[in-house]
């Protein structure tokens, strides 16, 4: 019995340490990286955006956020779920889909702000 229970708590142990992201080396992602990224926000795949390589066209350009967002959170809100405000969008809700995390929104929505 006591051999069992401690088979069971080593391979618990491993499970543990293989599920476990491996911190040391790893280096945040910018909020660039994450807009551009093409496994993540993929913006660029739809909206040309300053300093972007091979836009899209479906979307409209992100210029000019400030005037066009005057309230930061409002901009958010659309990358969040763009269907809150247009129901037919074709954007997809990164947010409400968990396509992306709260961290990588918010990292989206302040360099798409600051264009």
């Amino acid at each position: 019995m006591k051999k069992t229970i401690s088979s069971i708590s080593a391979v618990v142990t491993l499970a543990t340490l293989f599920m476990m992201p491996t911190q040391a080396g790893v280096k945040e992602m910018t909020g660039e990286e994450v807009t551009f990224g093409r496994k993540l926000g993929n913006c660029l795949a739809c909206h040309m955006i300053p300093g972007g390589s091979l836009p899209g066209t479906i979307g409209p350009p992100l210029l000019a956020m400030k005037a066009r967002f005057p309230k930061k959170a409002d901009l958010r809100e659309q990358i969040w779920d763009a269907t809150i405000k247009n129901p037919h969008s074709i954007m997809p809700p990164f947010g409400k889909h968990q396509a992306l995390t709260e961290k990588q929104i918010d990292q989206i929505t302040d360099f798409i702000y600051s264009k």
